[in-house]
């Protein structure tokens, strides 16, 4: 994952836009947004399975290589016709990656145009959707772009970074149509829906406690500044988030795909609550049948380290109450996967292996994906829960932007997992016990924790600076970035 798409696409120049030119490209995302929803003419019609959708990759990066890209190629049912990323290797990078996909697969190449500049990615002629796998500051504002500019998006876990964040993108989906898919790819996994479709079929009885184990990720003093290499464009990498100066451990290699720095850093990342925590807090959700709800009450601790750039938390454990007086458990002393506990049995679910292209490392025996107190609380047979089935996560995504039919993991149900962690991170950084409104999503009589569901944006860069240029008027109410 990396950052990309700079805010000027003019060489030479310093990587701002003003705010005559960003508000004039709104005007005209904003009108392609307000056009009616056709699915595009040379997907329909009697030859319409050979016609594949054309999309666009915003980021380039460790998760785009190894996951997201050979994903949607595999599926047979897309062509990449646009890369864009700010760090010019990674971009130049993925344009061969899909060039000796298409040699070995002996099919006819798409003509794949590499930019700099994220917003003429979206303005690529007969480009039908987007997938953003960036560093997690950004993933707002791209959605909010594509989804202006009339594009369906795929979005990689987090969802956003805030919960203002997420209100906005909720409403603007719900308004707009537009297909998103977040990344919570554990919906698509068998062990994870069975296991869901068990607990919420009452195979274990009434549900009383819930175990989540994730990982942690390591610390180490600051390295200094470094010249900014000439092939990244920093500040637009930067994004909404305060200048600071460069240095590798901060963004991601020069050199290789190895785990970027920017997973360590708050300004970009808030840590496993997040990175780890959407997978399995969406899980929960999922099994409890609480997927529009979340919990009623916080309370956590945690590490958190004195250092200015791995400054994510370490060591930490978290406790929360969900309706039906579920308790939930999460710390990174439990092993990775979620177990629950009911009054006839426990019922246990984890992937195949311990680690993923954002986890740090893997601890101890890998685990059963799928387990129980009794073997046959496993059964498949007789559920009277029966969850939506899909094969894989990129293929679910583009058949939603075929059949405008929404997807496995749409956006209104990543907003509230996304949600649950942001508020535990929350708790974490408060160290004291928080109520949590669902319905209003605030803190009862709580200020200062209201006051983190927000971040300051440093202009022109964020989703709030995009969508007040853009005029967009929110149905729900939003909380305001304190500075």
């Amino acid at each position: 994952m990396t950052g990309q798409f700079r805010d000027s696409g003019r060489r030479g120049r310093a990587n701002t836009v003003s705010r005559r030119e960003f508000g004039q490209w709104l005007v005209g995302a904003t009108a392609a947004a307000a056009v009616p929803l056709f699915v595009p003419a040379r997907l329909l019609g009697a030859r319409a399975p050979s016609n594949r959708l054309r999309v666009g990759q915003i980021g380039c990066g460790r998760i785009a290589q190894v996951h997201d890209v050979p994903s949607v190629l595999k599926s047979g049912l897309a062509d990449y016709v646009a890369v864009c990323d700010l760090d010019s290797r990674r971009a130049v990078d993925s344009k061969e990656q899909l060039a000796a996909f298409y040699r070995k697969s002996a099919t006819a190449a798409p003509d794949v145009q590499v930019y700099s500049n994220y917003r003429e990615l979206l303005a690529h002629p007969d480009l039908d959707a987007v997938l953003i796998s960036t560093p997690d500051h950004w993933h707002a504002q791209l959605v909010a772009a594509a989804i202006l500019a009339g594009k369906d998006v795929y979005v990689q876990k987090p969802f956003t970074m805030t919960v203002a964040e997420g209100i906005l993108l909720r409403d603007l989906v719900a308004k707009t149509g537009r297909i998103v898919q977040v990344g919570s790819q554990q919906r698509s996994t068998p062990q994870f829906r069975l296991a869901c479709e068990l607990v919420r079929s009452g195979r274990i009885g009434r549900v009383r406690r819930v175990e989540i184990g994730l990982p942690l990720d390591p610390t180490q003093p600051d390295d200094p500044q470094q010249p900014v290499p000439a092939n990244l464009q920093y500040d637009a990498w930067l994004g909404s988030t305060p200048q600071v100066y460069y240095t590798e451990q901060r963004v991601h290699p020069q050199k290789g795909y190895g785990r970027p720095g920017w997973l360590r850093n708050e300004s970009y990342c808030l840590g496993m609550i997040t990175g780890w925590g959407s997978h399995h807090y969406d899980t929960l959700h999922w099994a409890l049948n609480t997927e529009l709800s979340g919990p009623s009450r916080v309370e956590a601790r945690a590490d958190f380290p004195r250092h200015q750039i791995w400054n994510v938390h370490g060591a930490y454990q978290v406790d929360l109450q969900y309706p039906g007086d579920v308790r939930v458990s999460v710390s990174d002393k439990h092993p990775n996967g979620l177990k629950f506990i009911g009054d006839e049995g426990w019922i246990w679910v984890t992937r195949e292996g311990q680690t993923t292209a954002s986890d740090p490392g893997s601890r101890g025996t890998p685990l059963p994906p799928l387990d129980a107190s009794d073997p046959r609380l496993l059964a498949p047979e007789g559920l009277s829960v029966q969850l939506p089935r899909s094969d894989e996560h990129h293929k679910n995504w583009l058949e939603s932007v075929r059949t405008r039919r929404e997807p496995i993991a749409p956006a209104r149900i990543a907003h509230r997992s996304g949600s649950a962690c942001i508020v535990s991170w929350i708790a974490m950084k408060l160290g004291r016990p928080v109520t949590w409104d669902v319905r209003s999503e605030r803190f009862v009589n709580d200020p200062h924790a209201d006051a983190m569901l927000a971040r300051h944006e440093r202009a022109p860069y964020g989703v709030e600076h995009l969508l007040q240029a853009a005029k967009w008027q929110p149905t729900s109410p939003t909380v305001a970035a304190h500075s």
